[in-house]
């Protein structure tokens, strides 16, 4: 079984002017494209290739298979973050979402604080995380290619603060474009729906 580079599930140019058309053709279909055809070529006649992304995630962490499961992070990270970004995203959430937020961070102001301290002061590559650690949200960093998927925790929303994610739109400036999807794109809705 080969894995696929999912569809984004918004039009190219859906997330303009806060992420442009341009972008996500690099992003998605260059750099997401790239770790998948490079998981694929690292899988093949090897037992991987039967697996699902997050069963290839958790049986090569920590094993010398370092380049199957750098790509397998890399393409399922990828593939959660286009859900984590909404055209229509920005609002406050609501629900059980909000009252786990406020009990986690203080309020909606706190996760903003604590989120983008996480994607601000992440050192080179890698991402931030919203995540429900046993019952309590938390913002957490990792690095390169690293996911919560192996940490036991379970992801809520991600972003993706590697360079090639903003320099087209924000050039070196990591915190505009933190900002931007705190304010504007971050999809409440999918990570409401995560909570389970």
């Amino acid at each position: 079984m080969n894995i696929k580079l999912p569809e984004l599930p918004y039009d190219i140019d859906a997330l303009a002017p806060h992420v442009s058309a341009r972008t996500l053709e690099y992003h998605h279909g260059k750099h997401h494209r790239a770790y998948v055809d490079k998981l694929n070529k690292a899988i093949k006649d090897t037992g991987y290739e039967q697996l699902s992304l997050e069963s290839i995630i958790s049986r090569s962490h920590g094993t010398t298979h370092r380049n199957v499961y750098r790509n397998a992070a890399q393409a399922w990270n990828h593939g959660f973050l286009w859900h984590s970004m909404s055209p229509t995203g920005g609002s406050a959430p609501g629900g059980r979402l909000k009252k786990m937020l406020d009990s986690s961070f203080g309020d909606l102001d706190g996760f903003t604080k604590a989120f983008k301290k996480a994607a601000t002061g992440q050192f080179g590559s890698g991402w931030a995380w919203l995540v429900n650690d046993k019952g309590k949200l938390k913002v957490i960093a990792t690095d390169d290619a690293d996911t919560p998927l192996v940490l036991d925790q379970k992801p809520l929303l991600t972003l993706d603060v590697w360079e090639h994610a903003y320099y087209l739109d924000y050039q070196n400036d990591r915190g505009a474009y933190v900002d931007t999807f705190l304010k504007h794109l971050i999809n409440w809705k999918f990570a409401a729906s995560q909570l389970g």
